[in-house]
C-alpha cells in the first residue's frame, strides 16, 4: 500500500453537545492587542446580521463549523441553532477498529482526518447498519427487535417499535432511505427464515417502516425455491434491491448470486418480486445509492474457481442491465495485502470506500473522476491476527433528525 506522510488525528467526542463554556479561549479582539490600539479595527463581526454571518457559516465543513462555536457567544449560538443548513459535505467512513465494541474513527476525505466520533444507541459492531442523507438506522444482530434510526452529528435518535413479520429469521437485510426535501424516511427489513425440514426453500417476508406514518407494515411474502436472502439491501429511487443466495442445485456463476427488486410504492403482497442477474461472476456483493442510482461493488471470481477472487469491479444498474464503471488496478489490490473472498465496501454520491476485514487500510474511489485513492492512514494498529476490522458510509449532516 502506498505510504502516506503522517496519520493525522482530531478528536471529535464533541460533537453534537452545546459549546458553552468559551472562558478557555481567546475571543478575537484581545489577539495583538498591541497593535490593535495603534490601528484601531472594526471586526467585521459586528457589522455583519446574522442572516449573512449564517450564509457564511455554512460553508465551513463540519469539523470546522463545530469549532466556530467557540469563537465568541453569538457564533455559539448561531452554530447551536437549527436555522442554519450547511452546505453539502463529502460522504465520510467510519471504521469500527474493535470486534465487539462499537467504537472506531470517522474519515473526512475533504481534509483527509480521522475523527474519534462515538456512535449513539449502537452496542456493538456486529449489528445491521444502513444509512442516508444524514441518518443511521441501527438494528441489534440478536433478537433484531432494537431498531434506532440516529443522527451521529448531533446524536438525535429516535427508537422504532418493533417490526412485525417473522420474529426470528436466519437472514435479515436493513435498509433505509431518507427524503431530501421533507427528511421523511422509510426504513426496509427483508427477511428470510428456511422452511422447516426443506433446505431449498426460504419464506421471506418484506417489513416496511414510513416515519410519517410511524407505522410498520408487512409489504411483501413470498417462499424462494433455491434462494435465500442475506444480509444486503439498498433503497433506490423508491426501488428495494436486495441480494439472494444459491443454496444448492445449480454450478453455472449465474446461479450462484441473484438480485431481487421490489417496488415499494406497490404495497402488493404477490407477484411483485423481480429477478435481475448480477454482472459476473461474484465472491460477494455490496449494494449502495449513488444518486438514486443502483451501484454494486463486487469480488470478480476466477473462471475455474468462482468462490476465489482475483479482483474487484464496479457496476452500476440501467434499467436492467449492469454498466461496467471500473475495476480496481491491481498494485490497489495487492496493496491491501491478504485480501479476503468478501470485503467491505460503502458509499454514497459519488464516493465508494473500499476495505479489508483483516486490516486497516481503506481505499477511495471517486465516481466523477475515475479515481482510485488511499485514505490517509487509520490512527489504529492490528493488535492480532484474528482482529476485524468493518465500516459504514454516511452523510454528515445537521439539519436532518430522525
Amino acid at each position: 500500500m502506498e505510504e502516506e506522510t503522517s496519520w493525522i488525528t482530531d478528536c471529535f467526542d464533541d460533537i453534537g453537545r452545546k459549546f458553552t463554556d468559551i472562558s478557555e479561549f481567546e475571543s478575537l479582539s484581545e489577539i495583538g492587542d498591541e497593535s490593535n490600539n495603534l490601528n484601531p479595527v472594526i471586526s467585521t463581526d459586528f457589522i455583519l446580521p446574522d442572516d449573512l454571518l449564517e450564509r457564511i457559516l455554512a460553508y465551513l465543513p463540519i469539523a470546522s463549523f463545530f469549532r466556530a462555536g467557540c469563537v465568541c457567544k453569538r457564533w455559539n449560538e448561531i452554530v447551536n441553532s437549527r436555522r442554519l443548513i450547511v452546505l453539502y459535505q463529502k460522504p465520510w467512513y467510519f471504521m469500527f477498529t474493535s470486534s465487539d465494541e462499537p467504537i472506531g474513527y470517522a474519515y473526512d476525505p475533504v481534509f483527509r482526518k480521522w475523527y474519534g466520533l462515538e456512535l449513539p444507541c449502537i452496542e456493538t459492531s456486529n449489528w445491521f447498519i444502513a444509512s442516508s442523507c444524514g441518518l443511521i438506522c441501527f438494528m441489534d444482530n440478536e433478537s433484531r427487535s432494537q431498531l434506532f434510526v440516529c443522527n451521529p452529528i448531533t446524536k438525535d435518535y429516535k427508537r422504532l417499535d418493533e417490526p412485525p413479520g417473522l420474529k426470528y429469521s436466519d437472514y435479515s437485510a436493513l435498509a433505509i432511505s431518507v427524503n431530501r426535501l421533507s427528511h421523511s424516511y422509510t426504513v426496509a427489513i427483508a427477511k428470510s427464515k428456511q422452511v422447516p425440514d426443506n433446505f431449498f426453500q426460504w419464506d421471506l417476508s418484506i417489513d416496511i417502516y414510513d416515519s410519517e406514518a410511524m407505522t410498520w407494515v408487512t409489504s411483501a411474502r413470498d417462499v424462494l425455491t433455491g434462494w435465500r436472502g442475506g444480509d444486503e439491501s439498498v433503497i433506490c429511487d423508491g426501488v428495494l434491491y436486495f441480494l439472494i443466495y444459491s443454496t444448492g442445485g445449480s454450478v453455472g456463476w449465474l446461479d450462484r448470486h441473484g438480485l431481487i427488486m421490489y417496488d415499494l410504492s406497490s404495497r402488493s403482497s404477490h407477484g411483485m418480486l423481480e429477478r435481475i442477474l448480477v454482472p459476473c461472476s461474484l465472491t460477494c456483493g455490496r449494494l449502495m445509492n449513488l444518486k438514486e442510482k443502483l451501484v454494486m461493488v463486487g469480488g470478480i471470481g476466477k473462471p475455474d474457481r468462482p468462490d476465489i477472487i482475483k479482483g474487484i469491479g464496479i457496476w452500476i444498474l440501467n434499467g436492467k442491465e449492469w454498466q461496467e464503471v471500473s475495476r480496481m488496478p491491481h498494485k490497489f489490490f495487492q496493496g491491501f495485502g491478504e485480501f479476503d473472498d468478501v470485503f467491505a465496501s460503502s458509499g454514497t454520491d459519488d464516493l465508494i470506500y473500499i476495505q479489508s476485514y483483516g486490516a486497516p487500510a481503506l481505499l477511495v474511489f471517486d465516481m466523477n473522476q475515475k479515481q482510485w485513492k488511499w485514505s490517509q492512514k487509520c490512527p489504529v494498529t492490528k493488535r492480532f491476527p484474528l482482529q476485524l476490522f468493518s465500516g459504514f458510509c454516511f452523510e454528515p449532516r445537521l439539519e436532518v433528525a430522525p
